[in-house]
C-alpha cells in the first residue's frame, strides 16, 4: 500500500501542530472553518478522551469546531483549553444565551515514557490552531512526536512511528481523508501483503509477528505493557452526512486500524476515531465508509513510514537502511 493525498485535500479542514522535539511530545489540531458535522467512536480499552459523549447520536450539538489530538496522556488533553480559546477570541462556537462555545474534542496518547515526561499545556493547543494550514507535515512532529509501534515486547525493542496522513478519490467528486497518531501496542502492517512495516524488534533487529510472542506471559514481565498505547486518528468526508451517517462512518473506519495494526483495539490501547463530513457532495454511506477503511489503513502506514528515530528508538526508514532495503 502507498499511501497519498492528505487530510486536507478535504476542503474547509486545516491542519496545524505544536512540537516539542526535547521532550518528545506535541499536539496536532485539526481546524475547520466552519462547523461541520462530527461523530466519533472509541473502541481501545484504555482511552483518554474529551467531549466524546456529545458525538453520539441524539445529542444537542451536531457539529464541532476543531478536534485536538494530544500526547501526555490525560495531561496532554488542556492542550483542548487552548484551542477553545483561540476559537472564542474568533467568534467561534455553538451559540447559547451568554457567548458562543467552540465545541473542540480531544484524544491523547501516552508519550511520557519517551523522552522527558512533558505534556502540551493550553499555550501548545493555542499556538497549534494558530500554525493550522492546508500544508502540513507528517512524521515525528505534533501528537505524534513522541509516539511508537510494537511496545509487545518492551519499548525497548518498539519502532519510532508518528503522524500519517491520506485521501482517497471516489466517483463523482467524493473524497475520504484520515489524519492517524500512530502509538499501536501492536505492529503495523501492510494489509495487502501481510508483512510488518514497524513493530516490536527481535534480537537481530528484525520485526517479530505478534503470533511469534509468548503470549500468555506478555504481561507478566517488568517491562509489562500498560495502558500506554492508541491510535488516535481523525477520517473526513466531503459526502453530506447527517450525526447518523457519521457515526457509521466513524465505527466502521475502525476496521482501518484492524488491518493495519496487529494487534488492535487491545485493553491496552485507547483507539479513537473521530469522524468529520463537510456536505458538498450527495455519496453512498457504503462507499463512504469502505474508503474510510482504506484512508484509516493507508494514514497509519504513512505514519510509520514518514517517522524518523527518536528517543532512542529506530525508525522503519533507519531499520530498511541497516538491512539494505
Amino acid at each position: 500500500m502507498v499511501p497519498s493525498g492528505k487530510l486536507t485535500d478535504i476542503e474547509g479542514l486545516l491542519v496545524g501542530h505544536w512540537t516539542d522535539a526535547q521532550a518528545l511530545t506535541g499536539c496536532t489540531v485539526v481546524l475547520t472553518e466552519e462547523p461541520f458535522v462530527a461523530s466519533g467512536e472509541v473502541r481501545g480499552g484504555a482511552p483518554g478522551t474529551r467531549e466524546t459523549d456529545l458525538l453520539l447520536p441524539g445529542r444537542l450539538v451536531e457539529r464541532v469546531d476543531a478536534i485536538v489530538l494530544s500526547g501526555g496522556s490525560a495531561f496532554g488533553l488542556g492542550a483542548a483549553d487552548g484551542v477553545m480559546r483561540y476559537l472564542r477570541e474568533r467568534g467561534r462556537g455553538f451559540p447559547t444565551s451568554v457567548m458562543p462555545v467552540p465545541i473542540v474534542p480531544a484524544a491523547i496518547i501516552f508519550d511520557l515514557a519517551l523522552g522527558r515526561p512533558e505534556w502540551p499545556r493550553p499555550e501548545a493547543g493555542y499556538n497549534a490552531a494558530s500554525l493550522a494550514a492546508v500544508e502540513f507535515e507528517c512524521g515525528c512532529v505534533g501528537a505524534g512526536t513522541g509516539a511508537s509501534v510494537g511496545k509487545f515486547l518492551g519499548l525497548d525493542r518498539a519502532t519510532k512511528s508518528g503522524v500519517g496522513t491520506a485521501c482517497l478519490e471516489g466517483p463523482r467528486g467524493l473524497r475520504v481523508g484520515a489524519l492517524a497518531v500512530v502509538n499501536a501496542l501492536g505492529s503495523v502492517v501492510d494489509p495487502e501483503s501481510g508483512q510488518v512495516v514497524a513493530g516490536a524488534r527481535g534480537a537481530n533487529g528484525s520485526f517479530v509477528p505478534f503470533r511469534e510472542t509468548d503470549t500468555p506471559c506478555l504481561f507478566g514481565r517488568p517491562q509489562a505493557a500498560g495502558p500506554e498505547n492508541t491510535v488516535v486518528a481523525v477520517v473526513a468526508t466531503n459526502a453530506r452526512l447527517d450525526r447518523s451517517g457519521a457515526w457509521r462512518m466513524a465505527q466502521v473506519a475502525h476496521d482501518g486500524i484492524g488491518l493495519a495494526v496487529r494487534p488492535a483495539h487491545t485493553i491496552h490501547d485507547g483507539d479513537t476515531v473521530f469522524c468529520l463530513a463537510t456536505g458538498e457532495v450527495t455519496a453512498d454511506i457504503t462507499a463512504v465508509q469502505a474508503m474510510a477503511v482504506q484512508a484509516l489503513a493507508a494514514a497509519i502506514i504513512h505514519g510509520v513510514l514518514a517517522a524518523t528515530g527518536a528517543g532512542g528508538l529506530p525508525a522503519a526508514r533507519d531499520l530498511a537502511r541497516a538491512h539494505g532495503g
